[in-house]
């Protein structure tokens, strides 16, 4: 059984900085894309970041170009979401997912919320 499960999030005040988590278990997933979501209340769920499990480039929303910085742990099975200068509209809830590049099964983590005060 495929899992995702994120933590990091928490309150911080703009300007500050928060490290998400996203540890990934029940399968192989060198050929997926792993990445981040967030969704804020009354809003659609919106692209984050992703990043290959394989390696390779790194995409990102432009709200948070030169902000956020994704990365892996292969041997730990983990993706990180660096997030600095947050802004309050950074504030949202955050999910992990993971993608097939081939199978295109998409899996979903339960979310870290990410709250960000001016």
């Amino acid at each position: 059984q495929v899992q995702l499960v994120e933590s990091g999030g928490g309150l911080v005040q703009a300007g500050g900085s928060l490290r998400l988590s996203c540890a990934a278990s029940g399968r192989t997933f060198s050929s997926y894309v792993m990445g981040w979501f967030r969704q804020a209340p009354g809003k659609e769920r919106e692209f984050v970041a992703a990043v290959r499990w394989s390696g390779g480039n790194s995409y990102y929303a432009d709200s948070v170009k030169g902000r956020f910085t994704i990365s892996r742990d292969n041997a730990k099975k983990k993706v990180y979401l660096q997030m600095n200068s947050l802004k309050p509209e950074d504030t949202a809830m955050y999910y992990c997912y993971a993608l097939g590049d081939i199978s295109r099964d998409v899996y979903w983590g339960q979310g870290t919320q990410v709250t960000v005060s001016s």
